[in-house]
């Protein structure tokens, strides 16, 4: 299982959160059968939801995390629940790219400039969706910049993936601190001065538990961790799910599809699950749509 670990300054200045995800990237590698560009990017949204997840208030809150670039990646969408369960796919999991000049995975190209899109489902009659620039497509800066200019929310992300020579997750997660209302200018400070001195966060979960990590972000400030989550890869599909997304197609494109295949196959783009239909079973679904 991966795990985020949450703290708070005992002052109420900040909060911040520390995610080990190299078990959800590694099964997400294994459903889509990444290249490791694709992989890297894919892992860093993936990272970066399930953190964003664990902010959600309620059990039945759902966080969905956009990437719509012009990179060779295509779109990378991940969602999460509040515990940080998380799934996603990226359009083009073959994109493999030449690596940058200083060595790293080219996340930035696989994924491009464009929009990025936070959608929030907390009960409301309509979700609450939130749209940015992608600043840099390294997923990180885009995610610091959205809660900055979005919702005012000033945020440190740190984010990373490291993919070993056999195309596995070596090591694989993330820290969001964010400052809260009526933070402490000193604690800003520090808080500022640790995030720029702090080694890459591929490199500390190679050497630190996610407890040291923190305190390499926190260092100088008092805080408390107040929890701890387990969380894994975990779709979310199902038959009923799939009944009701080929009802909305309505009974034209419903019909068409009856008229020319004998059966149907619908697969879920997160899992990769497949759910079968036969000519029966279409026609019974078009009785369904309302007129």
């Amino acid at each position: 299982m991966s795990r985020v670990i949450r703290a708070i300054t005992r002052d109420g200045s900040a909060r911040a959160l520390i995610a080990d995800t190299r078990d959800i990237v590694n099964e997400a590698i294994k459903i889509h059968s990444t290249e490791p560009t694709a992989s890297a990017a894919l892992g860093r949204v993936l990272t970066a939801c399930s953190m964003m997840g664990t902010l959600l208030g309620e059990e039945e809150d759902m966080l969905t995390l956009r990437f719509k670039g012009n990179g060779e990646g295509g779109s990378v969408v991940a969602s999460s629940d509040w515990k940080g369960n998380v799934r996603g796919f990226i359009q083009n999991p073959a994109c493999d790219l030449p690596l940058r000049p200083d060595g790293k995975l080219n996340v930035g190209c696989c994924i491009g400039k464009g929009n990025m899109y936070v959608l929030r489902d907390v009960g409301g009659e309509e979700p609450y969706v939130g749209i940015a620039n992608i600043v840099s497509g390294e997923v990180a800066e885009d995610i610091a910049s959205y809660y900055a200019n979005s919702e005012q929310v000033p945020t440190v992300c740190a984010l990373g993936v490291l993919v070993d020579r056999d195309r596995t997750c070596a090591h694989s997660g993330g820290a969001l601190i964010q400052l809260l209302p009526f933070a402490d200018p000193a604690v800003t400070e520090i808080l500022e001065k640790n995030a720029s001195s702090a080694p890459p966060i591929t490199k500390m979960l190679a050497e630190k538990s996610l407890e040291e990590i923190l305190a390499v972000y926190l260092e100088g400030i008092e805080y408390d961790v107040f929890d701890e989550i387990q969380n894994g890869y975990e779709c979310n599909c199902s038959r009923e799910r799939t009944d009701r997304a080929l009802v909305s197609l309505g009974k034209k494109e419903l019909t068409e599809i009856y008229e020319s295949e004998e059966n149907t196959e619908m697969t879920c783009q997160f899992c990769g699950r497949k759910y079968s239909y036969t000519k029966q079973e279409i026609a019974k679904l078009i009785k369904e749509v309302k007129a």
